[in-house]
């Protein structure tokens, strides 16, 4: 080194020292040195800091995945690849349509997808797809980031394989514990996948919005074909563009609106259409697509390309469809509750646990690609709808008015006849078809399998008239009691409430659907409890009061019954006593092909071959003279069916439910509400409710009979089983025939069950009879009745016979025999008139033409009247009539009482018409009222004239003669072949 330079090194640090010595650097040699120390400290903290934060951060990131098991390669790939393919629903064994699913989706190929597609989703969804390994570290911390700020710009941060993990193994809750597992299962699946197939799972799972119906859709070949249609392959880049940026916010994004209803107006399109362009200019920056490209999508308008919305198949079949699926969800639901351990049968008892199976059931129906088969017979349910959509008898709409909760506005509501009907095949239980209702727009429920009604007097042979002969209590004819009681409060009455048709025969009873006769009968049985056999018979919604109302004779059950429960328990007649329950799931398949679920029928005891064939021969007779005539003179071909109809109080349900060998078929008919009647204002023109069903049900089984008459079968016959056998009884009594009511002309013949009951005993209820006539009505006759106004020698029965018919609910004893009875010629009842001991009150006579006329004595216990020309008793008249014809001379006339007291004379007329001037007239003597008629009478006047009107109706002035032919139609009647009064 020169002397020049080590001089100038010197001055150098002679320098610095000075400097060094001076107070402000001491300071700032002392701050620096501080500072140093600071930042040594704050990086030691830091580090440790970090290392903490980086620990804690691993454990609590391990904390949220510690119970996320370690899945093994092929089941991720499974979970990955179940793309949740929508069921379908196979009737008869043909298609018909998938289900309503929550999504509708269509698998797709990779190579099948448009390249616009591809380059749609990689640009905006995940731009470094094809090099991150499931995850992105960068934007996972930037996502966690914006969430812990709570940032207003949340930019994501999830790659298509976080997605994929999101939708297919995990679930949409958010929280951190997912997020972790997500990010976990990504990483793990780079693994196992590879990008390709990651991609193509991708593009067949990803949610589109709705398509042009308005259903949710899923997938990229749902979403062309839903909303630009056509297959994804041909996708242009702007309809590329548009489908790829709907998942960022699918339902603010999609077109359609829900529902059916439709495109969106164009203010709510505009959102779509601003995302497109967005996704187009990062396909841009991207490097997908160039300028000029950009600039041609971003101008079209892609609005001209959306899909015009159709019909679905669902609109054609909507009760069917809902049906099948509610079923199945049904089905399904069990068997996970199986497979998870539970009881099946706890899901009808316990809410919440039905609740939970039947949404995980639901969920597994929708989207688990089952193949549904279902028994509906489309050739069959087509026809039975056609004509309940074309039927102009329904009745009257009632309207009311209503406020929208929604808009605030009134709206007119409308409140027409609903109708539900459903045929089933009666030896399998297969449901062929069934009419859900009128239209499904106005009212979604399933009036054949939803709606609950009071069955009416379809109740009788079900719960009265079958379990008394299957106790052997009665056969086909024998007697019943049709007379007014009072049962603890209880007063019912007929179809006509003032008919009383006393001893009937069991069979007129239900073919003309007797209220009095099939109550009393229902007492006798009630402790036996026949509500168990509807048990048997599938009525779901019995209540414990139905079991002991007496009233539940009649149908008036707590709750109801459907139309298919109905129809199904009338089935079991058909099938010989055996209940079969009726099904509408054939079987379900998964999507290999494997049979999941299979339905078997099982036959359950209720009735005896021998009741059910009783039962059904009487139920023959309902169309023949019963209560539904008019369906069969509807019918246009000939068809072995047993029917019965019913109508509730008010009208407000309306029934008909009929069977022949092959199929049986319910029908009602009714308002929405009960209160509603079906014979109320405005349906006078529309006929009454019984004419409107059995048109209605004649109607559809001509249809039926048309389309598919090998199903129907209508030359089948019902076919007597052994143990059936036809017997001879007194028709009164129902006992063995005696002597007596042989002589009588009582003796009957019917069907009985010889297991159970056949008529051994001898009839002892027989007695000789005096009678006479009161007010329409027989009575037995007095020592002290003179003997014009008595029918001696007639047919009587003791009082035995009269408490043992009357039973414990009693009765008036003369309503047994009446007159428009079949018997009422050939028995007394044996009812005691009580009279008052006081004469009757005197009658007032005219002279009409010649012909004696008198009013009626207001007194109730006369049984004639004695006729006096010129002071001499010329005439006896029963109290059924009230003329005599005369000639020359003055007449009166006197009344007589059932003791044998008379009434004063009445005024006097002479025979050309005038009144006498006398003003008294002798009276009558003692022996004149025992004396015979007077022969110098007419022939008419003779003392058998007390035999006049025996059959007439009361009140009714008939002579002897029409009397006599009312009894004829009346005997037909007891035997099963006449036409007695129709009631329902």
């Amino acid at each position: 080194m020169s002397e020049h330079k080590k001089n100038r090194l010197d001055l150098i640090e002679e320098k610095l020292g000075e400097l060094n010595q001076t107070s402000w650097a001491r300071r700032l040699r002392i701050t620096s040195g501080v500072l140093w120390n600071l930042l040594i400290v704050f990086l030691i903290f830091g580090l440790t800091f970090t290392v903490f934060a980086a620990s804690v951060g691993a454990g609590y990131f391990a904390s949220l995945v510690s119970k996320e098991p370690l899945r093994p390669k092929e089941e991720m790939r499974q979970a990955i690849f179940n793309y949740e393919e929508t069921s379908e629903i196979y009737t008869n064994g043909q298609y018909l349509r998938k289900v309503s699913a929550d999504i509708e989706r269509k698998e797709t190929r990779l190579e099948d997808v448009s390249q616009y597609v591809i380059d749609a989703v990689m640009a905006t969804e995940d731009e470094y797809f094809n090099q991150h390994k499931g995850i992105v570290p960068k934007a996972v911390f930037r996502g966690l980031f914006q969430d812990v700020t709570n940032s207003d710009s949340q930019t994501g941060g999830s790659t298509l394989t976080q997605q994929l993990i999101k939708n297919q193994i995990l679930t949409n809750e958010v929280s951190y514990e997912r997020k972790a597992k997500e990010l976990l299962l990504a990483m793990r699946l780079e693994h196992f996948m590879e990008k390709d197939e990651i991609l193509e799972a991708y593009l067949n799972i990803i949610p589109y919005g709705r398509n042009a119906n308005g259903t949710n859709i899923a997938g990229i070949e749902a979403a062309a074909e839903g909303i630009f249609d056509k297959s994804a392959k041909d996708l242009t880049l702007p309809q590329a563009a548009y489908i790829a940026g709907i998942p960022q916010a699918p339902f603010a994004y999609t077109p359609f609106y829900n529902r059916n209803r439709g495109l969106k107006e164009p203010e709510y399109l505009q959102p779509g259409i601003n995302r497109m362009k967005t996704v187009l200019f990062r396909m841009k920056e991207t490097g997908y697509i160039t300028d000029a490209q950009y600039e041609e999508a971003v101008a079209y308008d892609i609005t001209k390309d959306f899909k015009e919305p159709s019909i679905p198949s669902s609109e054609h079949y909507p009760y069917l469809t809902e049906e099948i699926q509610r079923r199945t969800v049904q089905i399904l639901s069990k068997m996970i509750a199986e497979e998870d351990g539970v009881d099946p049968d706890r899901l009808e008892n316990e809410k919440k646990l039905n609740e939970k199976y039947t949404i995980m059931a639901e969920r597994s129906m929708r989207n688990d690609g089952f193949r549904i088969y279902a028994t509906v017979d489309l050739e069959l349910y087509d026809a039975l709808n056609e004509v309940a959509q074309n039927y102009d008898r329904y009745g009257y709409t009632y309207t009311d008015e209503k406020k929208n909760s929604e808009t605030g506005e009134v709206e007119i509501v409308k409140y027409p006849v609903q109708v539900g009907a459903m045929m089933i095949e009666n030896n399998t239980g297969r449901i062929l078809a069934f009419v859900g209702g009128r239209d499904h727009n106005e009212e979604e429920v399933n009036h054949a399998t939803q709606s609950f009604r009071q069955n009416g007097s379809t109740m009788k042979p079900l719960a009265v008239f079958a379990p008394a002969i299957e106790y052997g209590v009665i056969g086909a004819g024998s007697p019943v009691v049709d007379v007014k009681f009072n049962w603890s409060g209880w007063k019912p009455v007929n179809f006509l409430a003032n008919q009383e048709l006393g001893i009937i025969p069991a069979r007129q009873a239900l073919a003309s659907s007797q209220n009095l006769a099939t109550a009393r009968l229902y007492r006798q049985i009630l402790d036996r409890r026949p509500a168990e056999f509807l048990e048997k018979m599938g009525f779901s919604k019995l209540q414990e009061d139905d079991y002991e109302n007496a009233s539940f004779s009649l149908g008036a059950m707590g709750i109801g019954a459907s139309v298919e429960e109905n129809t199904n328990a009338f089935a079991t007649f058909a099938n010989g006593g055996k209940f079969v329950d009726s099904y509408l799931i054939e079987k379900i398949e998964d999507r290999e092909g494997n049979i999941i679920f299979e339905h078997k029928s099982e036959a359950v005891d209720v009735f005896s071959p021998q009741t059910a064939y009783i039962i059904t021969d009487m139920l023959r007779d309902v169309p023949k003279y019963g209560t539904a005539t008019n369906m069969r003179n509807h019918l246009n071909f000939n068809i072995d069916m047993a029917a019965k109809t019913g109508t509730t109080d008010s009208y407000s349900d309306s029934w008909l439910v009929g069977y022949n060998p092959n199929i049986s078929l319910g029908v009602w008919m009714g308002y929405k509400y009960q209160t509603l009647s079906l014979q109320g204002p405005g349906n006078r023109s529309y006929g009454t409710s019984n004419i409107r069903t059995t048109t209605l049900f004649a109607q559809l089984m001509n249809a039926a009979n048309k389309v598919k008459p090998d199903v129907i079968g209508a030359g089948a016959r019902f076919q007597q089983p052994e143990g059936v056998v036809s017997r001879s009884f007194c028709g009164i009594s129902g006992l063995a025939p005696s002597a007596a009511c042989s002589s009588a002309g009582l003796v009957r013949s019917d069907l009985f069950n010889a297991r159970v009951m056949l008529p051994n005993k001898a009839d002892d209820s027989i007695i000789s009879s005096s009678s006479v006539l009161i007010n329409g009505k027989r009575y037995q006759a007095l020592p002290s009745t003179p003997r014009e106004f008595i029918t001696a020698g007639g047919v009587g029965v003791n009082s035995e016979f009269i408490e043992r018919m009357l039973g414990p609910l009693k009765g008036d004893a003369s309503k047994l025999f009446p007159a428009n009875s079949g018997f009422a010629s050939q028995v007394v009842s044996g009812a005691v008139f009580h009279a008052d001991d006081v004469p009757p009150a005197p009658v007032s006579v005219s002279n009409n033409g010649g012909t004696l006329q008198w009013s009626n004595s207001p007194s109730n216990d006369v049984v004639g009247y004695y006729i006096y020309r010129d002071g001499k008793r010329v005439g006896a008249i029963s109290s059924a009539s009230r003329s005599y014809p005369i000639g020359g001379g003055s007449y009166y006339v006197v009344a007589v009482d059932i003791t044998g007291k008379q009434s004063g004379p009445s005024n006097v007329v002479s025979a050309e018409g005038g009144e006498t001037d006398e003003t008294e007239t002798p009276e009558p003597t003692d022996g004149d009222q025992s004396n015979g008629a007077n022969p110098d009478a007419p022939p008419s006047d003779q003392g058998n004239e007390s035999n006049n009107g025996n059959g007439n109706s009361e009140g009714n002035g008939n002579n002897g003669s029409n009397g006599n032919n009312s009894n004829a139609n009346g005997n037909n009647s007891g035997n099963g072949n006449g036409t007695p009064p129709v009631s329902n």
